[in-house]
């Protein structure tokens, strides 16, 4: 017969995921609280904003077991259809970032069809030239974009009379998006489209033989994580009232795949965490700032060498290695060498 505790571990275990949510928003929510800092606060809103980003790549990485080096291209859909629809047209913020979401969709399709057929450094090319396109566009098409010195005076998020113009109140807006991505990305992984996502990272030909639609799945991904990463540079462009080309270049969208390696493919918690500290890094390490790129290419490159999966799910994977092997000895049984422990 189960005992309290015993039922009380089970309800816990059994809802892990909607109490650790559940837990992080509490944080959230006192976090401004604690930390009235202006420039904490807005480190906190970045890692935020790139989250959303980063969430979407890493389903697209992680489970579709694709390579993307351009989603700073739908981040800058985001952004700059944010800035052009409310300061150049006029339009309502909330509608216009809408729109450019919708407007990040069509375009994700639109390369998506042609480049899927695509795979392995073939596609993170496409998606590379890609972005290149959408940069040199930013650049060259001042008259609407403002070229070089960026798009000023975009105004900032409303909901009625509340004005989310500081980074106090512009924490808990992002931070519900980014949380509320976070809800879908979870639910998403584990319902019969993320399995089929998951097979289809594995082995493409095995999932395709067990009736996963291999290009379908591809494509609807990587829509989906270009309307989170245009979301997200709606967010950026309310946010900082202000955007500019190099924000959105293809140093940036390789900072978003660090993002995820470092996370762990495949772990959406991860994500969060590798967001973070490759956001931090730089304000950790301030000697290192004009290396800054080069530093991140060398944690790429040690953390494939040394923990593929990524630094998460290494060390997580290690720590319940470690827990496995000491119950397992501490019971009297016999180890590797045939000795007892």
């Amino acid at each position: 017969m189960l005992t309290t505790k015993d039922n009380i571990l089970y309800f816990l275990y059994l809802h892990r995921t909607g109490l650790t949510v559940f837990g992080l928003s509490l944080l959230l929510l006192v976090w401004p609280l604690m930390e009235r800092n202006p420039y904490t606060l807005g480190l906190s809103n970045l890692i935020a904003i790139y989250s959303l980003v980063v969430l979407g790549l890493n389903l697209f990485i992680g489970y579709a077991g694709q390579i993307s080096l351009g989603h700073a291209a739908f981040f800058a859909i985001g952004a700059y259809g944010s800035a052009i629809g409310t300061t150049t047209l006029g339009f309502p913020a909330w509608p216009v970032m809408m729109a450019a979401a919708l407007a990040a969709a069509l375009v994700a399709l639109a390369v998506g069809v042609p480049a899927l057929k695509l795979s392995g450094h073939y596609l993170a090319m496409a998606t590379l030239g890609f972005n290149i396109v959408v940069y040199t566009v930013l650049i060259q098409w001042d008259a609407v974009t403002g070229g070089p010195s960026g798009f000023a005076g975009i105004p900032y998020l409303s909901i009625g009379p509340l004005v989310f113009d500081d980074e106090f109140r512009f924490h808990y807006l992002v931070w519900t998006f980014t949380v509320l991505a976070l809800l879908l990305c979870l639910n998403l992984v584990r319902s019969g489209v993320g399995r089929g996502l998951a097979a289809l990272a594995e082995d493409e030909t095995a999932a395709a033989a067990l009736g996963v639609d291999t290009r379908r799945a591809k494509i609807k991904v990587f829509v989906l994580s270009a309307v989170l990463a245009a979301l997200a540079g709606s967010l950026f462009a309310h946010c900082y009232a202000f955007v500019s080309p190099d924000s959105f270049n293809i140093f940036v969208s390789v900072d978003f795949v660090i993002m995820v390696v470092v996370g762990g493919m495949g772990s959406i918690w991860g994500t969060l965490f590798g967001t973070a500290l490759i956001t931090l890094l730089p304000e950790w390490i301030e000697s290192l700032e004009r290396f800054k790129d080069i530093l991140h290419g060398l944690i790429l490159v040690v953390i494939l060498l040394f923990l593929p999966q990524g630094l998460t799910t290494g060390i997580v994977d290690a720590v319940r290695t470690r827990i496995a092997l000491w119950k397992r000895f501490s019971t009297g049984v016999a180890a590797p060498d045939g000795t007892d422990r």
